[in-house]
């Protein structure tokens, strides 16, 4: 137990930032004079069969777990072709935190994420493995190859990255500085685009709501897929409200192995929802917004 005569210490902390109240900020616009940028995360990951990490979505069994590999599988060969015609018929751009692995596994996917002019982030090579599990050679290799793959299929650089499961080491950030990241999707406290220091310079943090991300709500939570989408058109609302103060971001996270019809249909009704109030919006991409936000901060 603490002796309360001796002094308290200080939290330990990352380093990274500092606090800073919403309110005390400076105010700007985005490119298009609105307050509150919007974009899409296509959250799309390969597993391999037999082994590794994978998300329960069916009560997780010994290996070969063929319900959950396959039910995840769907999400590639069904459920993503979905999305993009639904992202198609509301003319949505979309940024797509891609595992490397889809170049071997799924090709068709990227060719078809190039043909509609979507960003390709960095988001490792499968979703069956965490940094944090890696040691400093492991991660810094794993990033590297990554990072180059990225360039040799897509002819340049990835500008952002998220970590397989929203993953990282203390090290993480300054690896992705290192190799060329302008931004990081890991870091999510905050409703605005924050700069972290690196050994390498600065790296923007970008938000990603994780509250409203389908995982969380609807594979987490249990929510309904109407209740879903309730809570979406709420949360835009109320951020419209807000960002007649100070620009803002959100986004809406999407797996494709969770967007069977049944969810899709209230999907549908939330771009239906969007699209009233899209002049009220800078409807991006990752990298437009990250690095727009960079230059304000910095001014």
């Amino acid at each position: 137990m603490t002796d309360p005569a001796s002094p308290l210490r200080a939290l330990p902390t990352h380093g990274r930032y500092d606090y800073s109240p919403i309110v005390e900020r400076p105010t700007y616009e985005w490119p298009n004079g609105t307050r509150l940028a919007f974009y899409v995360a296509l959250n799309i990951e390969a597993f391999p069969f037999g082994e590794g990490m994978g998300p329960e979505l069916n009560p997780r069994q010994p290996e070969p777990d063929v319900v959950n590999h396959t039910w995840r599988d769907w999400g590639n060969r069904v459920g993503i072709w979905r999305l993009l015609e639904l992202l198609d018929e509301f003319d949505l751009p979309a940024s797509a935190l891609l595992n490397t692995a889809i170049y071997d596994s799924c090709p068709q996917i990227a060719h078809a994420l190039r043909r509609r002019g979507d960003e390709i982030v960095g988001h490792g090579h499968t979703n069956a493995e965490r940094q944090a599990e890696m040691d400093a050679e492991a991660e810094a290799r794993m990033i590297e190859n990554v990072t180059a793959r990225l360039r040799a299929e897509e002819g340049k650089a990835p500008k952002g990255w998220m970590g397989p499961w929203v993953n990282e080491t203390p090290r993480t950030p300054d690896l992705l500085a290192r190799n060329g990241y302008a931004y990081v999707m890991d870091w999510m406290m905050d409703d605005q685009p924050v700069m972290l220091r690196t050994a390498h310079g600065p790296l923007v943090a970008l938000p990603y709501a994780r509250p409203t991300n389908d995982i969380t709500a609807l594979h987490g939570a249990k929510w309904t897929p109407e209740e879903w989408a309730d809570m979406l058109i709420d949360q835009v609302d109320e951020m419209l409200r807000q960002s007649r103060r100070q620009p803002l971001v959100f986004n809406v996270s999407l797996h494709p192995y969770l967007m069977h019809a049944f969810r899709l249909k209230h999907l549908r009704r939330f771009f239906d929802y969007l699209s009233t109030v899209r002049d009220q919006l800078w409807v991006a991409r990752c990298a437009d917004i990250a690095l727009f936000a960079q230059a304000e901060i910095e001014g």
